[in-house]
């Protein structure tokens, strides 16, 4: 191991399922979740993409959560899968920063593209004869290009870094995937800076977002509840939990992950927590947004037959 660790530049992910039959069931559940995440945020994309109905700002957002969702899965689960199934953990140089890269894009991203989809719903329920104008295409295009930009841009910076830094010790990587902190744990130089800098970075693009959404929500409460018409608020009600469900399951792991001191992170944890918004959330995005949505309920009995017949 010490010889492969000093002439290699290459990288050992330990992984995050055990090598035995256990293991073996995890992994039959995990590609499972793969399959479904890839079925339901390929469907959501395509749905949108056809059908009339939802072709407004809110579902062109929603059109590109389910794509950040279909590449963020994407990033981890393959090589995850072969690794465990090939019996070699290694990854090499390259594709470690280009697996680093996408996910911390995806993770960027989908963080500043919730912030404008809670905008939209808060423009759309407290200022609705404002909403043509605040919410236009232009205006749309701007938000998904921005949260695209921003997140690539971020990432790679941090990508350099990690592949820039020195690595004396064993480049076995505690994670299923190449996660920054987690290789930090194996540079042979102080990186108190650039930990600094993480939390600065994740505070911008999860932190801030997810304060901004939760007072975006808190005023779209207060209005729903003055709401005279009863079906208004119930429908109302129905989008703001459906987003919150998507915010909780997204951030809350995340923000406790990455806020976190050095001294306080334990790898077995930090692995269990990443399950949630690298496999499970872009399984459930899909679903939620689906099995609570009338109007896209609407339009899977017009686009996809099968549910028609199922609804009959």
């Amino acid at each position: 191991m010490e010889k492969w660790n000093h002439t290699s530049n290459d990288f050992i992910l330990l992984g995050l399922l055990p090598p035995n039959q256990t293991g073996i069931l995890l992994l039959c559940l995990i590609i499972l979740i793969f399959f479904l995440a890839s079925v339901g945020n390929l469907a959501m994309i395509h749905l949108i993409h056809v059908d009339p109905h939802l072709h407004t700002p809110m579902y062109f957002l929603l059109s590109q959560l389910s794509l950040m969702d279909l590449m963020y899965i994407s990033t981890t689960v393959p090589k995850m899968t072969y690794n465990f199934l090939s019996g070699q953990k290694g990854i090499s140089f390259l594709g470690c920063g280009v697996q680093s890269f996408f996910f911390l894009t995806m993770a960027c991203s989908e963080g500043l593209l919730l912030t404008s989809m809670a905008y939209d719903r808060y423009v759309a329920i407290c200022h609705p004869l404002h909403y043509p104008s605040r919410m236009s295409r232009r205006v749309c295009a701007n938000m998904i290009g921005g949260s695209w930009t921003l997140g690539s841009i971020n990432s790679l910076a941090h990508t350099v870094y990690a592949l820039h830094i020195s690595y004396c010790r064993s480049r076995a990587i505690d994670h299923f995937f190449c996660d920054v902190p987690a290789m930090l744990l194996l540079a042979c130089m102080d990186t108190w800076v650039y930990e600094y800098v993480v939390f600065v970075s994740t505070s911008f693009f999860l932190l801030f977002p997810f304060l901004g959404i939760t007072a975006s929500y808190g005023r779209v409460l207060v209005a729903v509840y003055h709401m005279r018409s009863k079906e208004g608020r119930k429908k109302a009600f129905t989008t703001i939990s459906t987003h919150l469900t998507v915010v909780i399951f997204y951030y809350a792991p995340f923000v406790y992950t990455y806020l976190r001191p050095r001294n306080l992170r334990s790898p077995s944890e930090d692995k269990i927590l990443a399950v949630f918004y690298t496999i499970l959330t872009p399984m459930l995005n899909p679903i939620i947004y689906s099995l609570r949505n009338k109007e896209v309920l609407g339009a899977m009995t017009r686009v996809f037959a099968i549910f028609s017949f199922l609804r009959e």
